[in-house]
Formats: C-alpha cells, structure tokens, sequence
C-alpha cells in the first residue's frame, strides 16, 4: 500500500487535449504528443498518481501497462468534465474488503460521513467576517441537523436531514450571487457549472485513492447501490466538498467565474473550451494543497474499516485544520 510519505511526492496531473494528441510511453516517461508527433509535455512514471485526461486523445496498450506497472491512473473526461473511465493501477483482488462491504448494512458509518460535512458546510458559514443575522440561523440550523443526524434510525432519515443542510448551507453560502438552488448536472446556471467541474475533478482523485486500496467503489455506505453509480466515491467525497465551495464563491467575487466564460447549449451552461484550462487550475490547485489530508482521510478509512473498528475512531476531515 502507498504511504503517506511517498503519496506526498507523487504528481496529479492534467492535461487539455486538442485534436489528434495522444498519451505515449518514452522509456519510463509518461508524454503527451501532438498531432505532428512532437512532445508538449512529459514526466517521469515513478512520480505520477493520477493522469487527468480531458478531452480526445488516443493511448495505446503500452500505455495502460505502465499505469499497472508504476501504480497510477488515468481518469479519461470529456471535454464538458464528465468522468467516463479510470483506469490503471486498480486493486480489484482485494477479496476480504470486497467481503466486508458487501456484509455490511449498518448506519452509523454513514452518519459520520454526514456529520463530517455538515460540520465542514458550518466552518466556511462561521469563517465569514460579518455575519448577517440570516447566516447566524443558518449555523444554528446546521447544529440542529447534525444532532438530528445522529439520532436518525434510517438512511432516508438521513439522507432527509443532509438535503435540509445543504439547502440552508448552499442558500447562505452564495449569498453573493442570485442563487437558485443546487441541482446537480443540470447545469442549470453557470454557479452549478463551475461547482460540478470541480466537484468532478475531486472525484476522479478520491475515486483513485479508494480503487488504490482495493474499494468496490460501487458498494456505498451512505449512498446506496445504483445501477452504474460509484456510490462508495460518492460517500468519501462527502467531507471534502466545501473546498470547492469556498473556491467558487471566491473565484466570483474575484471575476475570475463570469457567466461569459460559459455559453448556453439546450438550457444548460457549458463551460467554453478555450476557459477550460485556467478553471481547472483554479480548481486543481486548493485540491493539491490539501491532496495529503485528503490521502491520510482514505487511507484511515481503509484501516478502520478492515479493522471494524469502533465509531469514534473513524477519520474526521476537519477543514479549518488541514
């Protein structure tokens, strides 16, 4: 299993792809080649965890078998940032994991994971200077729903006070903008866009880590099976979702979200093209800076799960100390 203090030096990198590039193998070096088959851009294999590949480009066998060999993954998006294959470094033998998930039915795992984002929601609401009397309830509101979340007897119960959180968070949150409510992948305006092209980019990096320790990522804890659906990834992205919440709202009041960064395609706001590069730097780079707590969350979960051990000595990602 990958340690902490190696998982420290490996790179994520992405890569915008323009027509006709293509992933190639140069003796242990990992390169993007143009059309005309010169190298834009190169690393070495030992140092890479995950490849984020956006848009169409070709790779070839020999490709896919140095990801197996060096132990890294590439995720493959389309150039609107949805996630369709990661492939790599998979560690699908993991039988006696695999045998745990599928036995356990239990809610209080789940209720964690809930807790642990409502606290994180609360952080960034209590971190704003002045705070209106509307936001004040709103705190409030949320240490309600996280004492209720503890005492829910079933995932609908749940499931029903983590969507009641989320409405008062996500109302307050973006109290800079007009804010017309959290659907996701609608895209409904260009604040659920940009929301969904980084919370894509932070599923693809949790998406590896878990399948790095053998995780049936579509076997969930909080998020129930779904036909297709990686639940498991769902649930771990949970706590960790206010870092693109907080980059969001600030990248606006910056202007560096503009709703002319993105056109209108079947009522839906596409991001352009040509802004794809600066948004997923502006996304990639607080995923990175806190790429090590992200890890260490993970790799706790696996060893608490293996260990059944007790609730309380399950991890906590706590946002205002990573």
């Amino acid at each position: 299993m990958l340690t902490a203090p190696d998982f420290s030096k490996k790179q994520i990198v992405v890569v915008m792809f323009s027509e006709g590039e293509k992933l190639a193998v140069s003796n242990d070096n990992l390169a993007v080649k143009t059309k005309d088959g010169k190298i834009r851009f190169q690393t070495t294999c030992y140092r890479i965890f995950l490849v984020v590949a956006v848009g169409n480009c070709s790779l070839t066998s020999v490709v896919i078998r140095q990801a197996r060999k060096f132990n890294f993954f590439i995720a493959l998006m389309t150039s609107g940032f949805r996630l369709y294959a990661l492939i790599g470094a998979e560690k699908e033998g993991n039988f006696l994991l695999h045998k745990k998930q599928y036995a356990y039915d239990g809610l209080d795992i789940a209720k964690v994971i809930v807790k642990n984002k409502i606290h994180n929601q609360n952080s960034l609401l209590k971190s704003v200077r002045n705070k209106s009397d509307a936001v004040k309830e709103a705190i409030q509101y949320l240490n309600d729903y996280s004492s209720k979340a503890d005492t829910a007897v079933s995932i609908n119960e749940l499931m029903a006070y983590e969507g009641l959180a989320s409405k008062i968070y996500f109302k307050n949150h973006f109290n800079n903008v007009m804010w017309q409510g959290r659907q996701p992948r609608l895209k409904r305006d260009y604040i659920n866009s940009s929301l969904d092209v980084g919370y894509t980019l932070l599923f693809s990096f949790i998406d590896s880590l878990l399948e790095s320790y053998g995780f049936d990522v579509y076997c969930g804890i909080f998020h129930r099976q779904f036909y297709m659906r990686k639940s498991l990834v769902c649930d771990m992205v949970e706590p960790f979702r206010p870092i693109i919440d907080h980059t969001v709202k600030k990248a606006i009041n910056l202007k560096q979200i503009k709703p002319e960064d993105f056109i209108l395609i079947n009522n839906q706001y596409q991001l352009q093209w040509k802004e794809s590069p600066r948004y997923v730097k502006l996304f990639m780079e607080p995923i990175l800076e806190r790429k090590d707590g992200i890890f260490l969350y993970i790799k706790d979960y696996y060893r608490s799960f293996m260990k059944d051990a007790e609730i309380c000595d399950y991890p906590f990602y706590d946002y205002t100390e990573d």
